[in-house]
């Protein structure tokens, strides 16, 4: 059975930068994508950066763009989120997951197949 593991999470001033991790445990052989998704209070779930087991480049939700960058170690077993110049409305539960059988745009995906318990994000003004 496949386990995610997110952290790194943390309260940091506006400005600042948090690195998140997601460790997966178990076998994650013939994935498709790893994302990251965030929910803040009263909102709903939404993507915001995803990565790919095929030559498609990563997916970014556009309030993170440029400052987000989403990357894995050589082994595709780690997935890393740095997230740079940090906004209060960054404010979120940070969630890692994974699918296997979807082959569009992951930040869409609602559905996926393996999720993390989440790490929290604050940002303070």
């Amino acid at each position: 059975q496949l386990q995610l593991v997110e952290s790194g999470g943390g309260s940091v001033q506006r400005g600042r930068s948090l690195r998140l991790t997601c460790t997966a445990s178990g076998s994650i052989r013939g994935y498709f994508c790893m994302a990251w998704f965030r929910q803040a209070p009263g909102q709903e779930r939404e993507g915001v950066a995803a990565i790919y087991n095929t030559p498609r480049t990563p997916d970014y939700a556009d309030s993170v763009q440029g400052r987000f960058t989403i990357s894995q170690d050589t082994a595709k077993t780690t997935m890393y989120l740095q997230m740079d110049s940090l906004e209060p409305d960054d404010t979120a539960m940070y969630y890692c997951a994974t699918d296997f059988s979807y082959a569009g745009n992951c930040l869409i995906r609602r559905n996926m197949d393996y999720w993390g318990k989440g790490t929290l994000v604050n940002i303070s003004s």
